[in-house]
């Protein structure tokens, strides 16, 4: 499940700087930082939550 939380956060990364290179595609630069921010933090919350389990669990 990580290796494809990084996958997301690369495409997202990838699909920004094309965005923001192309002057025609500004819409698909602002599409792609929305969600490289949504997957790192349900990644974080995710981890977050994982490791909060884990500590209390016996």
């Amino acid at each position: 499940m990580f290796g494809f939380i990084i996958f997301l956060l690369v495409l997202w990364l990838v699909l920004a700087i094309i965005g923001f290179t192309i002057k025609g595609l500004f819409w698909l630069a602002i599409i792609a930082v929305v969600l490289f921010l949504a997957t790192a933090m349900g990644a974080w919350l995710r981890r977050r939550a994982g490791v909060a389990g884990k500590t209390t669990r016996r």
